[in-house]
């Protein structure tokens, strides 16, 4: 009787097979000849005939945009990076500068902390689309605004609904500007826009709270194929320009000026003093 042996595969022959090398199914840059992107030639293709924020959803969708759509997305960008430190992610930035830390890493300093669940943060694209797309398919099966809204979570006996909230004011600045932008460029207000502007004023009416910029951009991006996941990924930096002002702000004043505090500003609510024998 003969013993058949079995050449059992190495236990380490994923890796083995990808030892020093590095593959991208993204693109690669080839010195002294041209950059590539998802296929398309940076040097002789898009340098001169795309903008930026095109080139910016290209990385992180693998999509070439129509330049309005990017040109929405530039607006969006702009509406949600402002030179105020009082802003969490801007605060951190303004730390920095006071510490004289550098641009860089003051700025992303700034772009990681805006990401802080605690605030909302990019996290919420994710949510956001979630929440329309989940509404209209809860519309088209017969349910009511109020009974979506009655699905959600509620805090104090207020909906807490990802989009429609904001704690300084019910009233979001960013929206009409957006509105009107959105018209000029062309855009038509969806199905999920239409729902997501009557969910606004619904709750507007019970609870004085509307639709804040999250609520807008997400129902744009579910109104126009944009998947979720592809908004995250498009707005990892939307707070840097503003997160660099600040930094600057401070860097240009004295420094350990910025926001200095006594002990006694500490509300110490800890154990009494007490002594230590030795």
């Amino acid at each position: 009787m003969r013993t058949i042996r079995l050449n059992k595969p190495s236990p380490y022959q994923f890796w083995d097979d990808r030892r020093g090398k590095l593959s991208s199914s993204k693109g690669g840059w080839k010195a002294g000849v041209d950059v590539w992107s998802h296929g398309y030639s940076i040097m002789n293709e898009l340098v001169g005939n795309i903008s930026y924020m095109q080139m910016v959803i290209l990385n992180a969708t693998g999509r070439l945009v129509e330049k309005k759509l990017a040109d929405w997305f530039e607006a969006c960008f702009i509406c949600l990076s402002w030179p105020d430190s009082r802003i969490w992610c801007n605060h951190v930035g303004a730390l920095m500068g006071n510490t004289r830390s550098s641009v860089v890493a003051g700025t992303v300093a700034g772009a990681l902390a805006s990401e802080s669940r605690m605030y909302g943060g990019n996290y919420t694209s994710l949510a956001g689309v979630k929440f329309i797309t989940d509404a209209l398919r809860l519309i088209n099966e017969g349910l009511t605004i109020e009974d979506i809204i009655n699905r959600c979570a509620f805090k104090n006996d207020r909906p807490l609904v990802v989009g429609y909230v904001r704690p300084v004011n019910g009233n979001d600045e960013r929206i009409q500007p957006m509105k009107k932008l959105t018209a000029r460029l062309g855009f038509h207000e969806g199905p999920h826009m239409k729902l997501a502007n009557q969910i606004s004023e619904y709750l507007y009416e019970k609870y004085g709270e509307g639709m804040n910029i999250l609520g807008f951009i997400a129902a744009f991006a579910a109104d126009n194929d944009i998947a979720a996941e592809e908004l995250y990924y498009i707005r990892p930096v939307i707070v840097a320009s503003g997160v660099t002002a600040c930094y600057l702000d401070t860097l240009s004043k004295q420094p350990d000026s910025y926001l200095p505090i006594r002990c006694d500003d500490i509300d110490y609510i800890g154990q009494n003093d007490r002594s230590i024998d030795f």
